[in-house]
């Protein structure tokens, strides 16, 4: 019985080792050598101090900022632990809204949100500025999201328009190999390009 039950144990022990310490500790090696910038989470600094990740959405509110999609994520109530409450962009519990078109809450929702964008009536809304993402965590936003609230920026922080455009452009990243994706832009990286722009 021990020469059947031998090769199993062995077979256990081999691919636990292969499979569970060698193959692991072999990609975190390549990766930290080939790839460090991702492999650390594509985390962004300033003046050596992390102010995130450009994987992670983040909420801006200010007028002088770009805003980016809206996140349904949540996290447990401090006063009730059966209940949850709004935390938007909440990397430790990644969600969607899990909302149908037909939900009056989603359709509300999206009211308010268009609402709040101050726009004159028939402007044309790209979605995501009114829809969350599968993640809740969507750190891009799409070029026309982006230019629709180049006005209010520019105005915001007594820039012209043409620069918060041209800093746009600069930010908006195309289609990986040119045919993956979409383009989009990394409302982080702009709003940081915008901070870094002499004062006026």
């Amino acid at each position: 019985m021990l020469q059947h039950i031998r090769p199993a144990i062995v077979m256990t022990v081999v691919m636990t080792v292969l499979t569970g310490l060698i193959y692991p500790l072999a990609m975190t090696g390549i990766a930290e050598t080939v790839f460090p910038y991702q492999a650390h989470g594509s985390l962004i600094e300033r003046g050596g101090t992390v102010v995130g990740s450009a994987l992670i959405g983040q909420s801006f509110a200010a007028d002088k900022y770009f805003h980016g999609r809206p996140s349904a994520t949540t996290d447990t109530d401090p006063n009730d632990a059966t209940k949850t409450v709004a935390a938007p962009y909440n990397a430790a519990n990644s969600s969607g809204s899990n909302l149908g078109p037909t939900s009056k809450a989603l359709v509300d929702r999206v009211k308010e949100d268009v609402e709040k964008l101050g726009l004159p009536a028939g402007t044309p809304i790209p979605v995501d500025l009114v829809t969350t993402s599968g993640s809740g965590l969507d750190p891009d936003i799409t070029p026309a999201a982006a230019a629709l609230q180049v006005a209010r920026v520019a105005s915001a922080r007594r820039l012209p328009v043409a620069e918060v455009q041209r800093l746009v452009a600069d930010a908006t990243q195309g289609r990986l190999f040119g045919i993956i994706g979409e383009p989009h832009v990394n409302v982080l990286a702009l709003n940081l390009a915008l901070d870094s722009l002499p004062s006026r």
